[in-house]
């Protein structure tokens, strides 16, 4: 059942879901979150039972690095790596170290990605999830030197590696060292792949810039989740630019899907099931050419 619905296509605006589709009933005092597809009030206990996604029109909302390793990996088997890494203001950009600590204080990670080991139904991987809440995600020195260590890491052990991106590209504040990290982590990505290892991407709501310009685009199979932004410049940007009309949906994932950019896309209920299959599928290295 689930495989057909994978398959289904909606046939119009209802079927997707939208502001005709009926409200979810909510408790007397219950806390909710407004969904921006379908404008309903969406309780936060039925957020968490359904994986962060609406209840009525599917549309994902964006996660945290924890709750997304909450909902992917086996419990009790993520081992973080690399915690120690974090930015520094070497070009002492005004008002940047404060801005770094009000991030961390707010959301409560030290940087803009979460890296670690893990199972996921029982097979084991190298991952990497970056954290929205974090500048956006955005890819600086210690984000570039930690996915690069990563990388080093699964090469070493024969390990695959998933990551997942959420971006809003390079991070201005450190100039050119942040757009150093595209090279310096395609180059972790491609030992790893020399090495005959497999390497998943999942492309999340926004992944933009220089980080699609490098590893997110850079996975033997590239999903995204439905939804998602994905892109380089921004669309107003490239409007501007080419003084050319974009077309409809433009940068989504259905886009992409049907330009030929991704693989495939994955709901997020099913990318737990998907990715362990990917990984049973890929072991040793086995299907790459």
């Amino acid at each position: 059942m689930d495989f057909l619905r994978f398959l289904y296509k909606p046939k119009n605006e209802l079927e997707k879901g939208g502001r005709q589709s009926a409200p979810v009933t909510v408790g007397e005092g219950e806390i909710t979150k407004p969904c921006p597809n379908c404008h309903n009030q969406i309780p936060l206990s039925q957020l968490w039972e359904n994986a962060h996604c609406c209840p009525i029109c599917d549309h994902h909302f964006r996660m945290t690095s924890r709750q997304r390793l909450h909902y992917l990996v086996d419990r009790d088997s993520f081992t973080e790596l690399f915690e120690d890494v974090r930015t520094k203001d070497v070009l002492s950009f005004p008002g940047y170290q404060k801005k770094l600590e009000t991030t961390e204080n707010a959301c409560g990670e030290k940087e803009g990605v979460v890296c670690g080991e893990a199972l996921i139904n029982g097979e084991p991987c190298a991952l990497f999830v970056m954290e929205p809440y974090f500048m956006m995600g955005s890819m600086g020195a210690a984000v570039g030197e930690k996915i690069t260590r990563l990388f080093d890491y699964a090469t070493e052990r024969g390990l695959p590696v998933l990551g997942f991106t959420v971006s809003g590209g390079a991070r201005m504040q450190e100039g050119i060292i942040s757009l150093m990290q595209m090279a310096k982590t395609s180059g972790a990505a491609l030992r790893h792949s020399q090495a005959g290892l497999f390497y998943a991407a999942v492309l999340t709501d926004p992944t933009t810039g220089g980080v699609t310009a490098s590893f997110a685009m850079e996975g033997d199979v590239i999903l995204a989740e439905p939804g998602a932004t994905i892109g380089f410049a921004g669309a107003r940007v490239i409007e501007q630019t080419t003084r050319r009309k974009l077309p409809q949906g433009f940068q989504k994932a259905d886009f992409l899907l049907k330009h030929g950019f991704v693989d495939a896309i994955v709901p997020r209920k099913q990318q737990r099931e998907t990715l362990s299959m990917l990984l049973r599928m890929h072991k040793g290295g086995e299907g790459r050419g």
